[in-house]
């Protein structure tokens, strides 16, 4: 499996990107990760890999490439003057069929990375625009598909629809799901609750619940996404993005809450000791840097946005989603999926 790097995006610098590029390598002896930047700044990065990961070096690959996509940039200025940069280039090989490469995963500017996606990859055959969705972890150990989480912030009751097949073909792809149960997320349940678009994507959605596309169970609020009761949450990706960072911030507070009230009393700290294995497991299983790793559904090719934010471990679980996105041939039974759909 060959998958290419943007090694300049991101809030911590190329450094934590090729630590964790370099885990996933070490892992997997059948990985080789083309990494995308200055070459000789990335070359000096693997030189200062420390044991065990360096010995994994001589699959990171330097290709070169100018400075990443500044933070504050706008998709136009991406289109525009980003050509040169690490996530164009990145983009532009993984696009390249010659390359034979099998993914690319980034945690630069999203406006970019969808713009820049769109541009030299293209959308599967009867998809408009791509959505960024990614797994929430859910009661009873399942997980929820949430999209979209910011790469379309304003969405019309068309496209909503459209994240819906989508994320319902992801379910039925690499979870095994034979009838997804789908449903859109609204401030309630009742039909009159919401906006027009919300009402109208209502109305398709239940024309493909009729046909057996997936299992539509109409409006849900917010809790619904935690109750393991649904597999795939529609909404637009201004509300999608806000739901997600609330629950990253929420699921680290309640770990930090839990912990602390342990070890308030001198029996707390008792406590605790013997709590450690039930904590620890909280804490791995509540943790979003394990979920780290969001899915551009919809293009031709396989694109993961890794939070900008993520550290070492976070970038390694963006390149696992990446893998296992590959593994599924996640496009190709998309688009099966897509136009067995009606």
């Amino acid at each position: 499996m060959r998958i290419a790097v943007d090694v300049m995006g991101g809030d911590h610098g190329s450094q934590a990107i090729i630590h964790g590029a370099a885990r996933a390598a070490q892992e997997d002896p059948g990985l080789v990760l083309e990494l995308f930047g200055p070459c000789q700044h990335v070359r000096a990065e693997i030189s200062r890999l420390p044991q065990p990961l360096a010995a994994a070096a001589s699959r990171l690959i330097p290709r070169d490439a100018a400075d990443g996509v500044p933070a504050e940039a706008t998709a136009a200025w991406a289109l525009r003057h980003g050509q040169y940069t690490s996530m164009a280039c990145m983009l532009d090989a993984l696009g390249d069929s010659r390359r034979q490469l099998d993914a690319a995963v980034s945690a630069g500017n999203t406006a970019a990375l969808v713009a820049l996606s769109r541009r030299s990859l293209g959308t599967l055959p009867g998809v408009g625009r791509p959505a960024i969705s990614t797994a929430i972890p859910a009661r009873r150990r399942r997980q929820c598909y949430l999209l979209d989480l910011g790469a379309n912030v304003d969405s019309p009751a068309r496209r909503l629809a459209d994240f819906a097949l989508m994320g319902a073909a992801m379910a039925q792809s690499v979870d095994g799901l034979e009838r997804p149960r789908v449903a859109l997320l609204n401030v309630g349940a009742e039909a009159t609750k919401g906006s027009a678009e919300l009402r109208d994507a209502d109305t398709i959605l239940r024309r493909y619940g009729a046909v057996g596309a997936f299992d539509y169970r109409g409006y849900a609020e917010g809790g619904d996404l935690y109750s393991g009761s649904l597999d795939v949450l529609v909404c637009d990706g201004l509300v999608g993005n806000a739901v997600l960072k609330s629950s990253e911030g929420l699921a680290g507070m309640l770990v930090e809450r839990v912990q602390e009230a342990f070890e308030a009393r001198l029996s707390g700290r008792l406590a605790s000791l013997l709590a450690r294995p039930v904590l620890r497991r909280l804490k791995r299983e509540l943790d979003p840097v394990r979920y780290n790793g969001a899915s551009l559904l919809g293009l031709s090719r396989i694109v993961v946005k890794s939070h900008g934010g993520a550290h070492e471990e976070g970038f390694y679980y963006a390149i696992r989603r990446a893998m296992q996105e590959v593994e599924h041939d996640l496009p190709g039974r998309l688009a099966e999926r897509w136009q067995a759909m009606p």
